[in-house]
């Protein structure tokens, strides 16, 4: 059951297991501070974002349509989608 009070924001295209970073396409905007989950068929936990950067760089928001290295707190796969809880 998906909760009423979310925003897919994404999904992983990459994900590296040694330093926790996925890769996401974003389809929509994300900043530090935003509370997300991630979903998949064995994926299922909630997180703040800590941690973004595009080429190496650290980055406070991303925006629609970029891809970014994203600091996760448990694995996650590709194709897992990302979700934005919104307030």
């Amino acid at each position: 059951m998906i909760e009423e009070n979310i925003i897919e924001v994404g999904s992983i295209l990459h994900f590296f297991t040694k330093i926790n970073v996925a890769v996401v396409e974003l389809s929509t905007s994300l900043a530090l501070g935003d509370k997300i989950l991630i979903k998949g068929p064995m994926t299922d936990f909630e997180q703040v974002v800590e941690s973004m950067q595009i080429e190496h760089e650290a980055i406070k928001e991303a925006k629609k349509g970029q891809s970014i290295g994203l600091k996760l707190v448990q694995r996650a796969r590709e194709k897992d989608v990302i979700y934005k809880k919104l307030n």
